[in-house]
């Protein structure tokens, strides 16, 4: 699995982790049983700090996504629904639309919404 960030990104590092397994799965790329790469090996590769690799992979274990072993690493344990994920957000970005608000207005509301 492809694990990337983007340094020019506003986003917080640990989220970009995060965010970058969620879209694995979300593509089908990633799915429950896949050993996720070792920190280290991903502080190394995207010269970050191992501690906030750490973070995005425990984020995803607070979401239920990923199950942390010590010493095993991390492995996926929950795919989500793609589809259901589809159906919200094709629903949400039409309620952005019908308000008028701004995609950076929708952004932040979801960022929001998901840190509730």
């Amino acid at each position: 699995m492809l694990i990337t960030i983007d340094p020019e990104s506003s986003q917080p590092l640990a989220e970009q982790v995060a965010a970058s397994v969620r879209a694995a799965l979300s593509k089908g790329t990633a799915q429950a049983g896949d050993k996720l790469p070792a920190a280290r090996t991903v502080a190394s590769a995207l010269e970050i700090n191992l501690h906030t690799v750490l973070r995005g992979y425990q984020q995803l274990r607070d979401e239920g996504l990923v199950e942390l072993r010590r010493g095993r690493g991390a492995v996926i344990i929950a795919n989500g629904s793609r589809s259901e994920l589809n159906d919200a957000a094709r629903s949400f970005a039409r309620t952005v639309r019908h308000i008028g608000a701004t995609e950076e207005e929708a952004i932040s509301a979801l960022r929001t919404a998901m840190r509730e």
